[in-house]
């Protein structure tokens, strides 16, 4: 062997070995030590000297992730130790009484639990000898499965060498292929972009993907795997309990949820399944329960197996995210600003733990995709304080009298006509329609813009059914009298609601200008304009140009700030409400390049336990941050607490910092 070859035979084992390195901290420690670059730098070296040398290319080189040919089938193989399947306990009644059970038979009073996340996606087994990744297949029966060794190659997080010099001649470890929320959610943004059909969830997009015969397409999916348990082992002495095995097996490179927990008596257990519950929705992938299992192996033993499942674990299922329902009508709504809203009215179900009756189906293009008709059986998404969304139809149990969805082509509350912007459908009838009316007149109200308390949505229906306003401006005109005789409202109630109108007239020209509805101006919107051009007539006079220079509002935006204030009936409209007695002091200047957090965009998502999310908004912006409703790559930093859901996913997708609601409190006090 040359000089030459030596040397790169040499670099070729060390580059690998870094590689290797961290690849462990990355996937099985979750605590990498260099940033991505120098790892693609490693990578790449890798490669080169692989092409230079190919004679030195080995089959567990991380770059032999890709690259077999596509296959004909899978072949069968059959398990070295059979894959059992779990018994499922629905409720805390069902979880008491497999603990009783498991408590009676090892005569103990309190048992120690290994509790772990129950991830939901698809079932594998590897074997590695002598450290080598050997094969991987598909749980199938729990006796035979599925040959997918060389898809299971192409996945990152799962190694094709074992760390450590003492590895298992033989290892059999069990564990779940899954797709990450965020990988997930981008996958069907790509294949929407393609003109194909979306995966209805993560975990059917991992079982399509790591069941492709050609190990090319998986490698392209964004797959993951978690190890949760072992079948045959030989060579190698094990610890005596679960928890301390999984350990063992994090050791050696392989991947372990870090949620799991050692819990000792059910009582643990079950707060154990609690603060998973929180933590569900927060989590980077989708899980459908927890998993308890008899944390020592003597017990197990002792306890055994009932047909075929063992009798020392249990999974306790959380609520479904997923039911099926029918559909009984498909309505339209029109909102605020014109825009056309198909609803499906459902045959209630619950669905995570909430009635669901109703859910949109967005537009035109989304009706037509999924090909939904009233009488359809659907499924029906929620996660979270998400808003339920129908995933798919079931196409077997379509009745015969089934009929597409037909989309008008005039408003449903005025008449006019629909026209089409992109893929929204609005009403043209502006202000002649009485439901644009009725919504912009409940979003003028609302808590965020003039905060008229006591001045709900039901009322103002009324209120404009009666003829009694018309606009905005009407409501400061209304008398106790004239609300006395509406349905539900007495004289106290009069009197209340009065006073309320006329406390709301000192308001803050932000809320003011949130109120007005104009399209594309929100709260953050709305500061920016009061901060930077100070008075009202400053922003009514402002022409496109200079709306455009300010922070974050682009052409479209500033085309609909300059093009609503030039409208006569909406300038009578505001000149009333000042003319009547709507005031606020004038804003401060923000002098931004002094604040701590000036430059910085923040998104708030989920439940903050210590403060409202309109107090922590209120508070950065206080700090010169700009408090954003959507994640992009603008974004500086999220906060998350329980129940963040898409904004968190893609934020981890976008690289963006994610912290806490102690982190943010921290932010807070050092600001």
């Amino acid at each position: 062997m040359t000089r030459e070859k030596q040397d790169a035979k040499s670099e070729i084992q060390s580059l690998r070995e870094q590689i290797n390195y961290h690849n462990y901290r990355y996937y099985a420690l979750d605590d990498p030590e260099i940033p991505d670059a120098e790892y693609d730098r490693l990578m790449r070296r890798l490669q080169q000297l692989e092409t230079e040398h190919p004679d030195l290319v080995t089959p567990d080189s991380p770059t032999q992730r890709v690259g077999h040919a596509p296959l004909q089938q899978f072949r069968e193989v059959r398990h070295l130790v059979p894959m059992l399947s779990l018994s499922n306990a629905m409720n805390r009644d069902e979880v008491l009484a497999f603990d009783r059970r498991v408590r009676e038979k090892l005569g103990v009073d309190r048992v120690e639990y290994a509790a772990e996340p129950k991830l939901d996606g698809l079932a594998i087994s590897l074997i590695y000898r002598h450290g080598l990744l050997e094969l991987g297949a598909t749980r199938g029966d729990g006796y035979s499965g599925e040959d997918v060794t060389q898809n299971v190659r192409t996945i990152e997080s799962i190694p094709l060498r074992l760390m450590g010099e003492h590895a298992p001649e033989l290892l059999e470890v069990r564990g779940e292929i899954i797709m990450p929320r965020a990988g997930f959610e981008k996958l069907n943004r790509q294949r929407l972009k393609q003109g194909k059909k979306p995966f209805a969830n993560p975990r059917n997009a991992a079982a399509g993907s790591l069941r492709q015969l050609d190990p090319r397409i998986t490698a392209q999916r964004p797959l993951e795997m978690y190890c949760y348990a072992l079948g045959k082992v030989q060579g190698v002495s094990l610890p005596d309990a679960h928890y301390d095995t999984l350990m063992q097996l994090r050791q050696w490179g392989l991947r372990v949820n870090r949620e799991i927990r050692r819990v000792t008596g059910i009582d643990a257990a079950l707060a154990y399944y609690e603060e998973m519950a929180v933590k569900r929705d927060a989590l980077p992938y989708e899980i459908d329960g927890v998993v308890y299992k008899v944390n020592r192996y003597r017990q197990q033993e002792k306890l055994g197996f009932v047909s075929r499942a063992p009798r020392w674990a249990i999974a306790h299922k959380f609520p479904a995210h997923e039911e099926m329902t029918t559909v009984k009508s498909i309505d339209v709504q029109v909102g605020r600003t014109g825009a056309i809203t198909p609803v499906a009215r459902l045959e209630p179900v619950e669905v995570g733990g909430v009635i669901v009756s109703n859910a949109s189906l967005h537009n035109k293009d989304e009706i037509e995709r999924l090909d939904i008709r009233v009488g359809d059986t659907v499924i029906v998404h929620r996660a979270g304080d998400v808003i339920p969304k129908i995933t798919a139809v079931v196409k077997s149990k379509r009745p015969p009298d089934a009929r597409p969805f037909v989309f008008p082509d005039h408003c449903p509350v005025c008449g006019s006509e629909i026209i089409f912007d992109g893929v929204i459908a609005r009403c043209s009838g502006g202000l002649f329609c009485p439901a644009q009316v009725k919504e912009s007149l409940k979003h003028f109200a609302s808590r965020k813009a003039m905060d008229i308390e006591g001045l709900g949505d039901k009322l103002i229906e009324q209120l404009v059914d009666v003829g009694l306003v018309r606009n905005a401006a009407d409501f400061y005109v209304l008398r106790e009298e004239d609300l006395a005789g509406l349905e539900r409202m007495g004289e106290k109630s009069a009197h209340n609601l009065i006073r309320a109108i006329e406390a709301s007239k000192s308001t803050t020209l932000p809320a003011f200008l949130y109120a007005l509805g104009i399209p594309g101006v929100g709260e953050a919107t709305a500061l920016t304009l009061a901060t930077h051009l100070l008075t009202l007539e400053a922003i009514r006079n402002a022409e496109i140009e200079k709306l455009e220079q300010l922070p974050d509002i682009g052409p479209v935006v500033a085309d609909n700030i300059h093009t609503f204030f030039r409208q006569s009936h909406n300038a009578e409209v505001i000149d009333r409400l000042i003319e009547l007695g709507v005031h606020w002091p004038d804003p401060q200047p923000l002098a931004t390049e002094s604040l701590p957090l000036s430059g910085k965009t923040i998104v708030l998502t989920g439940k903050l336990e210590g403060m409202t999310r309109e107090q922590a908004r209120k508070r950065l912006q206080a700090l010169g941050a700009k408090v954003s409703g959507s994640v992009s790559k603008n974004t500086d930093l999220v906060v998350a607490g329980p129940g963040a859901g898409a904004k968190q996913s893609r934020a981890r997708e976008l690289g963006i910092r994610i912290i806490d609601e102690r982190g943010l409190l921290d932010l807070l006090d050092s600001g």
